[in-house]
């Protein structure tokens, strides 16, 4: 049976299509990965686009960074499910947000809905909107609705019912509604730690949903890099990532940080729209 956020993927090696049969659950195929950017160029590029009109921030810019790798390394952008591969039919990423920054602020998840052709601008555009929409005290978003669903019914019926739902997302039953509202069936999960003064953490992935990929964006400090032959001081920050190891070969993972790297280095990159998103293979 078809599903509603992913194209089954047949034509793969024997070794890759066991290797869901050896690792059978996501968190037996963690993988981690540090990288430290310098951030005086972005910091820059922020004050130019504020000094020019243009509401920029380090969210903004990271954000539209995944969302241009996924779109070109599609790779990343597959899931497991029940021991297939399926290619993913678009580029969501999921964060949680509070509502308030204390100790007892109401806690939420979002998600961002991309096609990958987008430029930094409607990024940053969307991420805003969708931030905004999400962040009144009194707000409820299908995530918290469907999460109030489930706990309004007794302990004992919370884990039948969170048990079925695994299964059908396993036989590809689950509800397009449901797959829409759950957080945890996304491209590229992100948590902005820089913006609670935290550094940066290796966050496990999910088993339940379709998480591939996890980026922790930890806060702007001081720190010794090596330039032209000499240690200086430079401001950086660090990212954390744990990937699924199942997705794709090491090699593709190494090209697909080079270039995120790439952009990093030079924001003005994706300044223009992406002409055309990288099929993934059939």
């Amino acid at each position: 049976m078809p599903r509603s956020d992913g194209r089954h993927i047949k034509n793969l090696s024997p070794f890759v299509k066991i290797m869901p049969y050896i690792m059978e659950r996501r968190s037996d195929a963690l993988i981690h990965h540090h990288q430290t950017v310098i951030v005086d160029h972005i910091d820059a590029y922020i004050h130019a686009k504020r000094e020019s009109g243009i509401k920029m921030n380090y969210m903004h810019v990271f954000i539209a960074v995944f969302v241009r790798v996924l779109a070109q390394r599609p790779q990343i952008n597959r899931f497991v499910m029940n021991g297939r591969y399926y290619a993913r039919n678009h580029i969501a990423i999921s964060m949680a947000i509070k509502r308030s920054l204390h100790d007892d602020g109401e806690e939420t998840t979002i998600k961002f809905m991309f096609t990958g052709k987008e430029s930094i601008f409607e990024v940053a555009q969307t991420v805003d909107a969708v931030i905004h929409e999400n962040i009144g005290e009194n707000t409820q978003n299908e995530t918290d609705q469907l999460a109030a669903k489930f706990m309004s019914l007794p302990g004992p019926f919370v884990k039948a019912a969170v048990r079925t739902v695994k299964w059908l997302d396993r036989h590809n039953h689950m509800p397009a509604g449901i797959i829409k509202a759950s957080p945890f069936h996304t491209s590229l999960f992100f948590t902005y730690l820089k913006s609670i003064k935290l550094d940066y953490i290796y966050h496990h992935l999910y088993d339940f949903g379709t998480t591939g990929v996890f980026v922790a964006l930890g806060k702007v400090k001081k720190m010794p890099v090596a330039e032209n032959g000499s240690v200086v001081e430079k401001a950086v920050c660090d990212i954390g990532y744990v990937l699924d190891e199942r997705l794709c070969d090491g090699l593709y993972f190494a090209n697909t940080l080079k270039l995120a790297k790439k952009y990093l280095e030079d924001l003005t990159l994706l300044e223009t729209s992406l002409d055309a998103i990288v099929e993934d293979v059939d």
